[in-house]
């Protein structure tokens, strides 16, 4: 924890800390106007739930393509976006103008201290380095501000959706029922969990991509991405809630952990 006053300091991105994330977490750019054409967004009730309503200066870590970054700005808060990837950062910078898109890490975050009163991480908190990118955000964040990580999950209590997460694997790892990132004291307090269902239609000729945009797809062999396409394909063909259709409303469950500064 920190006392008293302390000279702003303001931290430069750092190459070595950038290029030091692991293969995995820096896959998405090969990738990245797929990943933007085919993830679903944020709801407006799981930002609102996280952030309150009036608006606030928000730095979206980690922000991809800037899926997070476009419900925050519809919602009214004034938004930095911090990405590591340059190629997903110039799909940000093109779907925002006007937001300030800057080269960064959740461990080498290129703000002064106590400049937001925010920090909402879309998708990504698991690629972070907890002791490192904890006490970066504390540093960032007014006293008492808010951070906030969220996850789409598919929801496999749809039969059809149970049976992709059979192919690809589950993107829940028990998100649903408590934070299981470990402790983020004294930094922050306890995590709280808020739960938003929503849907969001997918044509069913593009399911193969969104599986597709994801890391394990993308670091996986050609032997590998050939099974999984295949096996997606058939899903497809022969599933009887997708047979036939050509769109398929895929449901989710936002889960928000939301924290404040110590």
């Amino acid at each position: 924890m920190f006392c008293g006053r302390r000279k702003r300091r303001y931290r430069r991105a750092d190459p070595g800390r950038l290029t030091g994330m692991t293969t995995s977490a820096l896959s998405f750019g090969s990738a990245a106007r797929l990943y933007d054409s085919i993830r679903p967004s944020y709801p407006a009730r799981a930002v609102t739930w996280a952030l309150g309503a009036e608006p606030l200066r928000v730095l979206d870590l980690g922000a991809g393509t800037g899926l997070l970054t476009g419900t925050l700005r519809a919602a009214g808060h004034r938004v930095v976006a911090v990405e590591p990837d340059p190629q997903m950062r110039a799909v940000a910078a093109e779907r925002h103008p006007g937001t300030q898109v800057l080269a960064g890490s959740a461990e080498a975050v290129p703000l002064p201290d106590g400049s937001v009163d925010a920090v909402v991480v879309g998708q990504a908190y698991h690629w972070f380095t907890p002791q490192d990118a904890l006490p970066e955000i504390h540093r960032v964040l007014r006293e008492d501000g808010v951070l906030a990580a969220l996850w789409n999950v598919r929801d496999e209590r749809a039969p059809w959706v149970a049976a992709l997460s059979a192919v690809v694997g589950s993107e829940s790892y028990g998100l649903e029922d408590a934070w299981p990132y470990g402790p983020v004291a004294p930094w922050f307090t306890t995590p709280e969990l808020g739960l938003t269902e929503h849907t969001v239609t997918v044509p069913t000729g593009r399911l193969t991509d969104l599986v597709r945009s994801r890391s394990s797809y993308l670091t996986a062999t050609p032997t590998e991405q050939s099974r999984l396409d295949r096996q997606i394909t058939d899903l497809v063909a022969t599933d009887p809630a997708l047979a036939g259709h050509d769109h398929v409303d895929m449901p989710y469950r936002t889960c928000v952990y939301r924290m404040r500064r110590v």
